[in-house]
This record gives structure tokens, C-alpha cells and sequence, in this order.
């Protein structure tokens, strides 16, 4: 089992430098990028929700056969379901793009890259490291979960926007104003950058690492599109907000 876990982090690294140097050259085919081309497709709703299964439920699965449950632990677990859960149960069918087709070939990358993050993260924080209560008053766990917290709420409240501005024009899309998005064009995905950076420091994990390593690799490339996207379709876009870290790019 060490072994298929050490290895898993490894592929997770190699798979983090693909994507991010594939991603600028060919956009995923959903949302705002979605085109002809990439075979069957399932409703938006049924993909994220089935993709995105993996993750709580391996975690669960990990925490459950744990000799110890230390509080570090419990609110690992905690902290994973909060962002899981809603991702998985409540995201999917909320988001204002729910009835679009979803490419059923990314549907399968992503199970495929969930169950893989999903092994090494439970695996690691619950059988591979170890973490005692005092965990709780270091500088790595601190400093991690102002982090993630601070991503999580960033994340979300983008996309609360997104989804209130979408409904307010549900056939076309529209420039978003307030909060971050005075200062960039994508604050989702900067919010989940910082999130799971937060996950990497108040794990301080390799798991962690490799999961934050990832996620910058898949939405960067993403915000810098959807910036060049809104500013080709949108003549009076605002010229100077960046695309997805606030005052340099």
C-alpha cells in the first residue's frame, strides 16, 4: 500500500505539469468554453456530481479505518467534507449552468483524478502521517487554516455572484462587478488556490502538496482564458483587472 501511495503522488506531480502546460493551449470544453467535438455528453448537474463523488467518500472511508482520531484529524475531515459536500451534493444542482451538456470524456479524467486524490489525501492524513492534539497550536496548522478558510469563503462568495448574475441573465453571459471581482476576472478559482494551499500547509503533506500543486496547474491556465475571453466579447470590459491574482496578472 506505501508504495501505491508514494507512487500516486508522483503520478499526481506528473499530471499537475501536463495539465498546466496542456491547458494553455486547449481550454476544457465546458461552461463558457463548451464546443462540438468531444463526444457524448450528461447533463452539467449529473457530471459534477459524480466526478467529484470520490473525494468525501474516500475521505470518509479513511478517516473511519483510523486507529486514531485525534482532533487535528476530526477537523481535517471536517474542513475536506465542508468543501466536498457542497461540491458534490449542493454546487451541481445550484450553479446556473446545471442544464448544460458536460463532456462525458472529462467526466472520466476527473473520476479518475478524484479517486487518485482522493487515496492519497485519505490515506496519507489518516494512515501515513501523524498528528497529535498539539498539532493544533503549531505554526503550519494555523497559518493552514486561516488560509483555507480565507479560500473557502473567497470561492464561494464568487460564486454566489456568478450564479445571482446568471440568473438575472439566464441566456447570455454578463460582466461581474463587486468584491474581488473589481480586481480579477476569475476570484473562484483564486479562492480555491488559496484554499487548498491552506490544505498543503496545515497538513504540511506531501498529499497536500501535490493536491495544491494540482490545482493551481487546472485553474490557471483556465483564468487566464476565461480573462482573454471576457475582454474579446466585452468591448467596455475594465481594462485594469487582471485575470486572476490581484494587481500583477
Amino acid at each position: 500500500m506505501n508504495l501505491f501511495y508514494k507512487y500516486s503522488i508522483i503520478l499526481i506531480f506528473f499530471l499537475a505539469v501536463t495539465v498546466l502546460i496542456l491547458l494553455f493551449f486547449v481550454s476544457a470544453p465546458y461552461g463558457k468554453f463548451l464546443r462540438k467535438g468531444w463526444g457524448p455528453a450528461i447533463r452539467t448537474k449529473w457530471a459534477w456530481m459524480i466526478m467529484e463523488l470520490p473525494s468525501p467518500a474516500l475521505m470518509v472511508f479513511f478517516f473511519m479505518t483510523s486507529q486514531q482520531k485525534h482532533y487535528p484529524r476530526i477537523i481535517f475531515l471536517f474542513l475536506w467534507l465542508t468543501h466536498y459536500i457542497h461540491r458534490t451534493f449542493i454546487y451541481p444542482f445550484t450553479q446556473s449552468g446545471r442544464r448544460k451538456p458536460y463532456p462525458v470524456v472529462l467526466v472520466l479524467i476527473a473520476l479518475f483524478f478524484n479517486y487518485l486524490n482522493g487515496f492519497v489525501n485519505g490515506y496519507g492524513i489518516f494512515h501515513y502521517y501523524s498528528f497529535t492534539d498539539s498539532w493544533l497550536l503549531s505554526w503550519q496548522f494555523i497559518i493552514g487554516i486561516v488560509l483555507f478558510m480565507t479560500g473557502y469563503i473567497i470561492n464561494k462568495s464568487a460564486d454566489e455572484k456568478l450564479r445571482n448574475l446568471r440568473t438575472n441573465n439566464p441566456q447570455e453571459y454578463s460582466i461581474p462587478h463587486g468584491l474581488l471581482f473589481k480586481y480579477i476576472s476569475s476570484p473562484h478559482y483564486f479562492g480555491e488556490i488559496i484554499e487548498w494551499a491552506g490544505w498543503a500547509v496545515m497538513t504540511w503533506s506531501l498529499p497536500g502538496l501535490a493536491f495544491a500543486v494540482f490545482t493551481f496547474a487546472n485553474l490557471f491556465p483556465r483564468a487566464i482564458s476565461s480573462h482573454k475571453w471576457y475582454k474579446s466579447q466585452f468591448p467596455d470590459y475594465p481594462s485594469d483587472r487582471k485575470a486572476i491574482i490581484p494587481f500583477i496578472i
